[in-house]
């Protein structure tokens, strides 16, 4: 976001191309990923993000509504003619194997499902392990039998994870009645995505079949592969060689951006630079100031170009 002001401000004083900068709500925050720039994007619609809850259980619509007359109407996307997002990489490869910059060719997609299995709440001292319906049993039992399916459908570079668990009520002596968690998987192949979406639902529905428990699924965000607009990847490539000449590479991206729900809008491209020890999500994330710097001038460079 600043790296965008700075451009624009740049831009505005050089008497340059018009450049806006945004900041989406909930981009990895209470009510999922990307929410806000999904729904400009149209991934999923406003309805079924209004029935997503917070880990506090308040669904995005009353959260909505707590905005009033701030939170506006949707800005109309013909406004804008590309997306050209600057962004750590998040992951080890440029700050491992060298390079100032990664131009990014594609995204890989998402799928984030929660689900909840809800047993019966009991005492643990006094409810014999034959007689017990544990959510808790049942959430480990479907991690077990998942990672074992997966196993002829995964590539290496596939990824999933359990990210997020709820337990209720979470106490010392109580067999838990209810849990409730994420389940989201990475792939660049949609195939791969749907083949791991149907064995993620059936391993669930049979998890709490065997063990007497209920289940419910709620509303599942869905991002496809994507892959960077030309155009505006060879702005940026170009860019990139001014910046650090050589210094640079093309790369994919793993972790999820708000240019995939974009680039249901309009043309969209994103730029990598470093992460220090390829540490990210933790509060030891951090990048070079040098290196924000070069990406900087990069990005600035390929707005000017496209301009």
């Amino acid at each position: 976001m600043i790296a965008g002001l700075e451009v624009a401000r740049a831009a505005q004083e050089s008497g340059g191309p018009p450049v806006s900068c945004v900041s989406f709500q909930d981009e990895e925050g209470r009510f999922g990923v990307t929410t806000g720039s999904a729904i400009w994007g149209g991934n999923i619609s406003l309805a079924e993000a209004d029935a997503l809850k917070a880990p506090d259980g308040t669904p995005l619509a009353e959260a909505r509504k707590r905005l009033g007359a701030r939170a506006g109407a949707f800005l109309d996307p013909d406004r804008f003619t590309g997306f050209l997002e600057m962004h750590i990489e998040q992951g080890p490869v440029l700050d491992t194997e060298g390079g100032s910059l990664g131009v990014v060719d594609a995204i890989v997609g998402l799928r984030n499902l929660t689900m909840s299995l809800k047993g019966a709440q009991n005492h643990a001292g006094t409810t014999p392990m034959h007689l017990r319906k544990d959510a808790f049993q049942g959430l480990a039992a479907f991690t077990t039998a998942l990672n074992d399916r997966f196993r002829n459908v995964v590539t290496p570079a596939t990824v999933w994870t359990i990210g997020h668990v709820e337990l209720h009520p979470n106490a010392h002596a109580i067999v838990p009645g209810e849990v409730r968690f994420t389940l989201q998987w990475r792939d660049g192949s949609p195939d791969r995505l749907d083949r791991m979406e149907a064995i993620a639902r059936e391993t669930a529905e049979e998890i709490s079949a065997e063990r007497g428990l209920g289940l419910e699924f709620a509303p599942m965000l869905k991002l496809a592969p994507m892959t960077m607009d030309a155009r505006l990847r060879k702005a940026l490539e170009e860019g990139a060689e001014a910046a650090a000449p050589g210094g640079w590479r093309v790369m994919p991206s793993g972790a999820l951006h708000d240019a995939t729900n974009l680039s249901n809008l309009m043309p969209v491209a994103m730029l990598f630079v470093p992460s220090i020890g390829g540490v990210s999500h933790d509060f030891a994330e951090d990048t070079a100031e040098a290196d924000l710097v070069t990406g900087l001038k990069a990005l600035a460079a390929a707005v000017s170009a496209l301009g």
